[in-house]
């Protein structure tokens, strides 16, 4: 039996597939950016792996990236600044999907209703956080603004 593909060679190969139909003359079947995540065989799934891909063929590794709308290239930034403030040794999963919560929450109003959050944990298990998880989370970072916002004597 053969080695499943690595995320890397999956991300390269739909770059390639992409590139090759934008270079045909009127045919751009693939419009869009995708992201591609994964976990390899060689490393038993321990480290997650994060792939853009582009229209022109293009791929590039990311610990956190957020594609599509007005807002990508702000967001990208927060994701940037936020992600460089954390060290490896505090890259909880709890503390990844605060900041993923908080991204979203950059470009969204109505908290948990309209998010999806996956996780995918060692071994490639992928689980899907309930909305109600997801709020708790909305929950906390709102409350945290809110006391940001009161300042620190705690009056308004």
């Amino acid at each position: 039996m053969e080695d499943a593909p690595s995320v890397d060679y999956l991300a390269r190969y739909l770059a390639k597939i992409q590139q090759k139909y934008t270079q045909q003359g009127g045919v751009r079947p693939f419009g869009i950016a995708t992201l591609v995540a994964g976990v390899n065989d060689d490393d038993k799934g321990k480290r997650p792996f994060l792939y853009q891909t582009d229209p022109a063929g293009t791929h590039s590794r990311w610990k956190a990236q957020a594609i599509g709308g007005r807002n990508a290239k702000s967001l990208r930034e927060f994701l940037e600044k936020q992600y460089q403030d954390l060290n490896e040794d505090e890259l909880t999963e709890s503390k990844c999907v605060r900041l993923a919560v908080q991204a979203l929450l950059e470009v969204v109003d109505s908290g948990a209703k309209t998010m999806e959050i996956c996780v995918i944990r060692e071994g490639g298990i992928k689980e899907m956080l309930k909305e109600e998880a997801v709020q708790v989370v909305v929950d906390e970072i709102e409350a945290e603004q809110q006391e940001e916002k009161r300042g620190p004597s705690g009056s308004d």
